[in-house]
């Protein structure tokens, strides 16, 4: 099966990604069995916090400790989606019960949604509808600065320029990746 989405590549602090490790990765959950094996491995305390998780470009789920960073997550590899989950055992099965795309290194559209549900599925897990909390990524075009749209105010924080309303940070597309423009640099305050 073709994983479906556009790709997104880490847009985060040039370190964290710098510190990305072969082999550390996040879990890889291909299938209900990988769920229910790696469930098991984690304690009742664990489950009960929000997991880092990002959808690979394969269209598999990955999954680290809440406090891991997606860029860690990923390998360093683009993704079809990112964000944080929480999951719930509903009578014999696992749903996942939260799901967001909140993700400032990868800055993933809601749109990515659709990659995001279908490997959940292929992991065996009921989810919600959609993100049960979307975020709004925008890039300024005036200071390049990554912004969090709240309350529908596209306006950046960090100038007070007007924020597109379609998502523009930067994309991965069919293999190929699409630069955002180079940051201009801007005084400090």
């Amino acid at each position: 099966m073709i994983p479906r989405g556009r790709g997104y590549r880490y847009v985060g602090p040039a370190e964290l990604r710098a510190a990305v490790r072969p082999g550390t990765e996040g879990r890889r959950i291909g299938s209900s069995a990988d769920f229910g094996a790696w469930a098991a491995e984690q304690s009742w305390a664990e489950l009960a916090e929000p997991f880092t998780f990002v959808v690979g470009m394969d269209g598999a789920l990955r999954l680290a400790p809440c406090r891991s960073e997606h860029v860690a997550c990923a390998g360093g590899r683009p993704v079809l989606g990112a964000g944080e989950i929480t999951f719930a055992q509903v009578a014999t099965a696992w749903a996942a019960t939260y799901v967001t795309n909140h993700s400032t290194g990868y800055c993933p559209d809601t749109s990515s949604w659709p990659a995001v549900s279908d490997a959940l599925g292929r992991a065996g897990l009921a989810h919600p509808d959609g993100f049960t909390h979307g975020i709004v990524f925008r890039r300024c075009p005036g200071c390049q600065e990554h912004n969090i749209v709240r309350e529908n105010d596209f306006v950046c924080v960090f100038c007070g320029e007007d924020l597109p309303e379609t998502w523009n940070i930067d994309l991965v597309e069919t293999g190929r990746i699409i630069p955002a423009p180079a940051a201009r640099s801007h005084p400090a305050p």
